[in-house]
């Protein structure tokens, strides 16, 4: 089955408005998003509990919610495992993230000043550090930030909750990817993308956020999975 670990569950701001259910349920979604839980470690409530600090009994209903949007799976005898990453499920996962992102992006472009630029730019030059540094659990953290900052500036936007499922789903495996970023991920699109933001190009918009998840996570991604499947060792992709 999959691989038992002690888990390192990051912590986040305890928002005195929610109950300890929503913090619990909050905290796993950032880990798994994030990529903190490796795909294909099995779960087990009283590892979530010691991970967490916590009893199970607001960890359950976490759990139950991570289920339904597909970012823990359920097995026979009450066991439980981050799933891991198949091809198809892969292939499907990124189409639907350029669907959908290059959408958000290009909405959001009536909203754009050039002040949120010098903020994009600032999140894009930490990454660059980030890279320097190959601090990756910094890297993944910051993209996210680039990405969700881009997409609501937009007012009206509708799209990101159906984002960040797919970004959920993905957050494991991607971790895994993210570090071959530079075996694969030639060109910085991000900085393509700025420089679409500043023309207010809509085309170019839309070209360089395709790019950017064609090249930072699918190219990449299905590389990985085709090394997985013809008998190469990569994490717990198998």
């Amino acid at each position: 089955m999959g691989n038992k670990q002690d888990l390192k569950i990051p912590d986040i701001p305890l928002d005195k408005d929610r109950t300890t259910q929503e913090h619990v349920y909050s905290r796993l979604r950032y880990a798994i998003m994030t990529g903190a839980i490796p795909p294909g470690t099995s779960l087990t409530m009283r590892g979530l509990a010691q991970g967490l600090n916590l009893s199970p009994t607001p960890i359950r209903e976490a759990v139950r919610r991570l289920s339904s949007e597909h970012a823990i799976r359920i097995l026979e005898n009450r066991r439980m495992q981050i799933p891991a990453m198949t091809l198809g499920r892969f292939e499907e996962l990124v189409a639907l993230r350029i669907t959908l992102e290059t959408h958000a992006a290009e909405r959001s472009l009536p909203y754009i000043s050039d002040i949120f630029i010098e903020t994009l730019t600032a999140i894009d030059k930490e990454m660059d550090l980030a890279i320097s540094d190959n601090d990756l659990d910094r890297l993944t953290i910051l993209n996210q930030q680039f990405h969700r900052s881009l997409y609501t500036i937009n007012p009206h936007q509708v799209s990101m909750p159906a984002i960040e499922s797919i970004w959920l789903q993905l957050g494991p495996f991607q971790r895994q990817v993210i570090e071959h970023v530079a075996e694969f991920y030639k060109v910085d699109r991000h900085k393509e993308l700025l420089e679409a933001l500043k023309a207010r190009d809509a085309t170019a918009l839309r070209a360089a956020t395709e790019d950017d998840i064609s090249e930072g996570v699918s190219h990449s991604g299905h590389q990985l999975l085709i090394r997985a499947a013809s008998g190469h060792q990569m994490g717990s992709v198998d």
